[in-house]
């Protein structure tokens, strides 16, 4: 699988993007009702922080998931994490798939964080996902995060888990 990550231009990408995170599938994005000047917004807001990030992943080319990073001491979950010298927060949203193809999304996971532990300077990557999302539950676990505990953010109740380089590594085996 050929993936290259590619930074998010919210305006040429603000139609595919406000597809994706409209969509039933990502109830969780919290963006169900948003506009295209919405969501041309917030990725524009994304687009000017010096804390935050966002690319879409291509596969063979196209467009097929969204990734963020960002730091945590400078996002609402520093005031619930111990932050630690080489963390990096991560979201993820696969687009819909054309053919589903099993295992895809775990592939996806897997290939988002070894890039980002292909930085040297990254030493855990956090993540925080709605404490209802059940299925990225599992999925985190098997890429090699382990939970923290349930957490109030200003926009949901959460669950804290990080993965550090050696239990991404390890989740591989």
């Amino acid at each position: 699988m050929s993936v290259a990550f590619t930074r998010v231009d919210p305006v040429a990408d603000g139609p595919l993007l406000h597809e994706w995170v409209t969509a039933e599938r990502a109830v969780f994005w919290q963006m169900q009702g948003a506009s295209l000047a919405d969501v041309v917004a917030a990725y524009a807001e994304i687009d000017a922080s010096p804390h935050h990030d966002a690319f879409l992943g291509r596969v063979e080319g196209e467009p097929v998931f969204l990734t963020e990073r960002y730091d945590p001491a400078a996002d609402p979950v520093g005031q619930v994490l111990e932050v630690e010298l080489g963390d990096v927060g991560m979201h993820l949203l696969v687009g819909p798939p054309t053919a589903p193809v099993p295992g895809f999304t775990l592939a996806v996971m897997r290939t988002v964080l070894a890039w980002l532990f292909d930085d040297p300077v990254v030493h855990r990557v956090v993540v925080e996902p709605d404490a209802a999302n059940t299925a990225i539950h599992r999925l985190n676990a098997r890429a090699g995060f382990v939970v923290h505990g349930e957490v109030e953010l200003p926009t949901k109740r959460a669950l804290l888990s990080t993965c550090t380089r050696d239990q991404f590594l390890a989740s591989l085996r």
